[in-house]
């Protein structure tokens, strides 16, 4: 949180976080991490399928992640 920018860090702060993935449904890991940040931690609806998802959505905004560079570029050298 100490490097996250300002207007990100504030709505941590206000929202707190949101656990996806497997991990996210350890027993009491959760509140375990709102102790320690004293911050609010949810947990996602669906954690497990949540970041296949996001990976979906990423791999579809592959030429905007990498900064417009197409992948055949990448692939061929």
């Amino acid at each position: 949180l100490e490097r996250t920018p300002p207007e990100l860090a504030s709505d941590i702060v206000d929202k707190g976080m949101v656990m996806t993935g497997g991990g996210a449904l350890l027993h009491g890991l959760n509140t375990l991490l709102e102790e320690e940040t004293e911050l609010p931690v949810h947990i996602a609806d669906d954690a497990i399928s949540c970041v296949a998802m996001g990976t979906g959505k990423a791999l579809t905004m592959i030429n905007v992640l990498q900064g417009s560079r197409s992948i055949s570029r990448k692939a061929t050298g």
